[in-house]
């Protein structure tokens, strides 16, 4: 079992806490939160070691949980990885992207392996569709949330897009060409709702919505594609594949088939893929467990995870245009 420690017990870092004390491929040796008066009662409730300072905790582990506030992501990762420790890191991955690029380096410096917390990899919806998305070329999403105070001190694209941004930088194998964006505050100082479209290289278009302002919650995807519809709902954990293939020469009678102009006649058939539950933040961890001891390539790289910062800057930048 790999010795693990958690910087941070906030909202996030109690669910983590929790998880990894319930892991079999982890040791929970303890956490370190600066509130002191947090960490206390966060020790005396459920009974984690507090640790007094960041060093100890760090000395005393393998591998370092990163779930503070993005500010401090860069300054808590760059003190474990000097003293050679695996490191996960909520995210988004760092600040700015010079110091995501930094902890790249370092990792390597070190030989470290280094994971980010871009959990809706782990949804089991998209799981249960990701192989079937080949070759998309447009794509909406729209990530909808009711207010919360929490995490407000980011822009929208930061605390909500990010997500969408990452799960479509891993199934679009092409270059970003063109990003345009829009974004508006509402309540906040940075914009609360956003809409960017981001071309690639290979023609495809996504379109993305985020918001922290709506009446109701949304995380839903839809990936077209060649003979393909997949719709994928983050939220409900459900997925819908529409897919089309030649109609056969005679149709059976319930058989739903479309002809176009040409005289092309097309059968459609749905399918559900199973969609196994599971807990994604649990499985997160543990998938960086298997990839630090099978000497692997962690399930969200801390490249990928530079990558979809970089966008989200790009579309912010769009926003000061």
């Amino acid at each position: 079992m790999l010795k693990i420690g958690v910087l941070g017990a906030g909202h996030l870092g109690k669910i983590h806490l929790r998880l990894l004390q319930q892991s079999d491929k982890y040791e929970l040796v303890g956490f370190y939160d600066p509130n002191q008066e947090n960490a206390e009662k966060v020790s005396k409730e459920f009974g984690y070691k507090n640790f007094s300072t960041i060093a100890t905790l760090i000395h005393a582990v393998d591998v370092i949980d990163i779930v503070t506030p993005t500010l401090s992501h860069y300054k808590c990762a760059k003190v474990a990885i000097k003293s050679g420790k695996h490191v996960f890191i909520e995210k988004p991955i760092s600040n700015t992207v010079e110091e995501a690029e930094e902890i790249i380096a370092l990792a390597k410096e070190y030989n470290v392996k280094g994971q980010v917390g871009h959990v809706e990899r782990f949804n089991p919806a998209f799981i249960a569709t990701k192989n079937m998305i080949e070759n998309p070329m447009f794509i909406e999403a729209h990530r909808l949330a009711e207010f919360n105070p929490r995490g407000t001190d980011v822009p929208v694209v930061l605390d909500l897009m990010i997500h969408d941004i990452d799960a479509i930088l891993s199934v679009v194998k092409s270059k970003v060409k063109n990003i345009s964006a829009s974004g508006v505050s509402v309540i906040s100082d940075t914009p609360d709702i956003a809409n960017a479209r981001i071309e690639f290289e290979n023609g495809c278009v996504a379109n993305l919505t985020a918001s922290r302002i709506s009446m109701k919650n949304m995380r839903k995807s839809r990936f077209f594609q060649k003979d393909a519809y997949i719709s994928v709902d983050f939220l409900e954990k459900k997925c819908e594949v529409v897919k089309m293939k030649d109609a056969p020469e005679v149709p059976g009678d319930f058989d739903m088939i479309l002809q176009n102009a040409e005289g092309v006649k097309k059968q459609i058939y749905f399918s559900n893929p199973d969609v196994e539950q599971n807990n994604a933040i649990l499985d997160e961890l543990e998938s960086f467990a298997d990839a630090i001891i099978n000497g692997t390539e962690t399930e969200v790289t801390l490249e990928q995870a530079t990558e979809a910062l970089r966008v989200a800057y790009q579309i912010i930048d769009c926003f000061k245009k």
